[in-house]
């Protein structure tokens, strides 16, 4: 078992060193890559050929996915019509481990007609890919994990380059996290970037009433509004205190036909701010034990309210 263990670790070693190597590698022709991008007004096209069409493929969807508009084309299917993918305003990025993969010839080809930038991703300086890209790089030579040289450490230094491309483009741009929540509306990710705004009571949905309002006005508001509590504001329309179901639980010794909302409100009141999001808003309910929460500007004026069920509604509880 020990020997298996071994193993791995050394496998994960020997990674690392190519991921060093690749540090030390980056130069001037990452920035050329990314000044190309930059300017380019239309998409990137990127393809390999076996492990570095998969890995080609990945950057494609981590590039699109961070606000630079990228496809991948399978080299094999190009010759077959899919060539159409590519305009005149485009980029190619194309990755070969030997640079002399023959698959990437007709998109060589189609590239060099139509004036499109090539930007060659390769390990071989001496290969047909790295003499004709526009902007050459090369990764280090270092060697495979294995024997038999199955790509390994090659295939993980190409996707750490791909995610340094991403990654710098993104912040020069700055994508936002709200960018990323629209590109990625579903899934774990769009739950975890909701934020209070999206999913906040507004306008004549907000339950509010007066200190000085009466209790069957307070009970036709909180039933009107169906949220199981209302906010309460003074004449300046801030919000002041809160009457939930919990609190009339706790005043029942009063008599509510004489009795104003000032009489069993609870004040001050917890409040957040419409950007928090969801996720975070969700954890202060439960850490502090309500079922409501009300939204307010800057002016202390109720913009919103939100009910824990609106949370289970978004699949965030």
């Amino acid at each position: 078992m020990s020997k298996t263990i071994n193993l791995a670790k050394r496998v994960i070693s020997q990674e690392i060193e190519g991921l060093n190597a690749l540090m030390a590698s980056i130069d001037e022709s990452f920035l050329e890559v990314i000044y190309a991008i930059e300017s380019t007004a239309g998409k990137i096209i990127l393809s390999g050929m076996g492990k570095s069409g998969y890995v080609a493929k990945k950057i494609a969807a981590t590039l699109s996915s961070t606000g630079t508009p990228s496809v991948f084309l399978h080299p094999a299917e190009a010759s077959h019509g899919d060539l159409g993918v590519i305009s005149k305003n485009d980029i190619a990025m194309l990755f070969s481990n030997s640079g002399e993969t023959q698959e990437l010839n007709s998109i060589i080809s189609h590239c060099k007609r139509l004036n499109v930038q090539i930007i060659g991703v390769t390990r071989n300086k001496d290969s047909l890919l790295y003499e004709i890209s526009n902007i050459k790089i090369l990764i280090p030579n270092t060697a495979e994990v294995t024997d038999i040289g199955a790509p390994t450490t090659s295939s993980t230094m190409i996707m750490a380059w791909g995610d340094s491309v991403a990654v710098t483009l993104l912040n020069k741009r700055g994508f936002s996290k709200d960018d990323y929540r629209l590109l990625h509306p579903g899934g774990s990710i769009g739950v975890r970037l909701i934020k209070i705004k999206d999913l906040m009571h507004t306008g004549d949905r907000i339950p509010l009433v007066k200190p000085n309002s009466s209790f069957s006005e307070m009970i036709l508001e909180m039933t009107k509004k169906r949220l199981g509590c209302t906010g309460v504001i003074n004449e300046e329309g801030i919000l002041v205190g809160i009457v939930t179901d919990g609190d009339l639980r706790r005043h029942m010794n009063l008599d509510f036909k004489k009795s104003a909302v000032r009489d069993f409100m609870t004040l001050h009141t917890l409040v957040i701010d419409q950007n928090m999001l969801a996720v975070q808003a969700f954890a202060l309910m439960n850490n502090k034990s309500v079922t409501n929460l009300f939204i307010i500007n800057e002016e202390k004026k109720p913009i919103g309210v939100i009910h824990i069920h609106d949370f289970i509604k978004a699949g965030i509880a």
